[in-house]
């Protein structure tokens, strides 16, 4: 008998059938048959595989009827599970694209739940991916569609508790189950960050929070009031008898291939309890200074600031404008295997690689002042802290800053000269201040125009003159707005632009500081010193067409004559 590799398998299971026939060995089980399939041949990449056996090769599968019309003939589950996408139908044949063309028995499968011929398109496992979550998106509106459908009495329907399912599954049991999912979805579709469940006296209001503006999307029957709100207080494995007391949880789910965080929180009110979601999607989130819209002429001077040695690096704000993740973004360029990086935060948002998190937990005392001299005692080199409330957390992050930490973290304050004014009123002493602190970051989020309903106007001069601007500086004369429009849903803004005001701690602040914490004085210092304001950062916006006067007027407030 020959040598070769197929001789020698023929003769192993001819030895092997012999010995069951002498009956020296039993019959194999069928989780362990005797006549075991040949390894498969490694192929290579899918191009090449495709190439060999002459099957229709894509990089890109969004230009398929299918996908560009969501049509979905089969189940996301088996779709997903399976790694395939029906594509389209021509003439009875079906293209379905896949990644491993020699799945024959899924092929007949999906040949029997179609009722037409199988014609195989291969495509990068990426593409595949993408493809499947784009189709199976829930469409425009079908959250209104589906709300508007719902009869009173679906309401009684029971609800399960499950959690961690995938939000583009369909296949939902209870009518407010479906309800929930759909609504979601379309949150996370349209960029909202968060999502508000307010009980009113005739039902209840559903808002999504989009480009930092709430705006009103549902109003589903007061029956279905009750049913709802249970739902997530399930989800978030918070206690559904208790309607009297505040409380916070999390709720963990899949959309497509990535997982999205709620983050949840109750209150009791006058008509029941309101719920806000706040959308934790890792998916968003672009780290890294780069990303984040600043403009050289502060990114340069922030960038030597954070690979200080030492030293306080504060970045003020209100809520929602982005400082965290300011601070991650500046913890990604820095983070390195030589670096001991750790962060104490309220709550930890989002887990970056390489570092060590700690998330603030009142109920057992840990607080930011006790987390933090137990970070110390860690070897950290750099240190985030989610915030400085109060005078014993300042006191402990300007002790690490003088023993050779570099601390980040972050306050509420209106601009950046007022972050110091603000530490010596909770105590802090201006020499201390002047020893430790080496620059202050504040920040905005304008939101930007809408491009697809983007038009020019004529300014008014009242209106220049607020912005800080005169006319020579526009383009044709022209500033722009947006009139609104269904891919904005009528706001006239789509997507946000970070505006920043730094001011480096130099030495004419320090003196400035000793002599007086007046914020006034201390910003009149800065800006001789070369500080550009956040009025002035979202005017450069505005000329540039990006942004509206509006929008800048909305989150800034400009300097008294100096």
């Amino acid at each position: 008998m020959s040598n070769s590799a197929g001789s020698s398998k023929v003769k192993e299971l001819l030895e092997e059938l012999v010995k069951i026939l002498k009956g020296k060995r039993k019959p194999a089980s069928p989780s362990e048959a005797v006549f075991k399939p040949l390894p498969q041949k490694n192929w290579g990449s899918p191009e090449e595989i495709a190439k060999r056996f002459q099957i229709p090769f894509f990089n890109d599968l969004s230009q398929f009827s299918y996908v560009k019309e969501k049509i979905t003939p089969l189940s996301y589950s088996f779709a997903k599970s399976h790694l395939l996408l029906p594509l389209e139908e021509k003439e009875g044949v079906l293209s379905i694209g896949m990644v491993h063309p020699f799945d024959l028995e899924t092929l007949e499968e999906v040949r029997c739940m179609t009722h037409c011929e199988i014609r195989e398109v291969m495509a990068p496992k990426a593409a595949l991916e993408e493809a499947i979550e784009v189709c199976y998106h829930q469409k425009e509106n079908e959250a209104s569609e589906y709300i508007a459908s719902l009869q009173p009495e679906n309401a009684s329907a029971e609800t399960k508790e499950d959690d961690g399912y995938d939000l583009l599954e369909k296949n939902a049991d209870s009518p407010v189950i479906r309800m929930l999912n759909v609504m979601l979805a379309e949150a996370i579709q349209q960029g909202a960050s968060d999502i508000h469940f307010e009980p009113m006296e005739n039902g209840l209001d559903v808002r999504y929070r989009i480009d930092g503006v709430l705006q009103q999307r549902h109003a589903p029957p007061k029956e279905f009031q009750s049913q709802l709100i249970t739902r997530i207080k399930v989800m978030a494995r918070l206690d559904i008898a208790e309607h009297r007391l505040p409380q916070d949880g999390r709720i963990k789910l899949n959309m497509g291939g990535r997982q999205i965080d709620f983050r949840v929180s109750t209150v009791p009110v006058v008509f029941g309890e309101r719920i806000v979601l706040r959308i934790l999607d890792k998916g968003n989130v672009l780290l890294g200074l780069n990303n984040i819209g600043m403009r050289m002429t502060t990114l340069s001077p922030l960038t030597k600031l954070i690979n200080l040695s030492e030293g306080i690096v504060l970045v003020t704000g209100p809520t929602g404008s982005g400082k965290t993740t300011t601070l991650y973004s500046a913890l990604s360029e820095i983070n390195n295997s030589e670096m001991n990086i750790m962060t104490i935060e309220d709550p930890v948002e989002y887990k970056l690689q390489g570092m060590a998190q700690i998330g603030v937990n009142p109920k057992i005392h840990l607080t930011f002042a006790t987390g933090l001299r137990h970070i110390l005692r860690q070897d950290p080199d750099v240190i985030m802290i989610g915030e400085i409330r109060d005078k014993e957390t300042a006191e402990i992050a300007i002790q690490a800053s003088l023993t050779g930490h570099l601390v980040l973290s972050t306050l509420h304050t209106n601009d950046a000269p007022s972050a110091l004014t603000r530490l010596v009123d909770m105590g802090i002493e201006p020499y201390l201040l002047t020893s430790s602190v080496v620059g202050v970051l504040a920040q905005r989020l304008v939101r930007l125009i809408c491009p697809v309903c983007r038009i020019g106007y004529t300014p008014s001069e009242q209106e220049l003159k607020e912005l800080g601007i005169t006319d020579d500086k526009l383009t044709d004369g022209k500033l722009f707005k947006g009139e609104g429009c269904s891919h904005c849903f009528g706001s006239g803004f789509k997507g946000r632009h970070g505006i920043y005001e730094l001011m480096p701690v130099t030495s004419a602040i320090k003196r400035r500081l000793l002599v007086s914490p007046d914020a006034l004085e201390l910003q009149k210092a800065a800006i001789a010193g070369g500080m550009t304001g956040l009025r002035q950062e979202g005017a450069l916006l505005a000329i540039q067409g990006l942004t509206a006067s509006s929008e800048v007027l909305r989150v800034t407030r400009g300097y008294d004559d100096l």
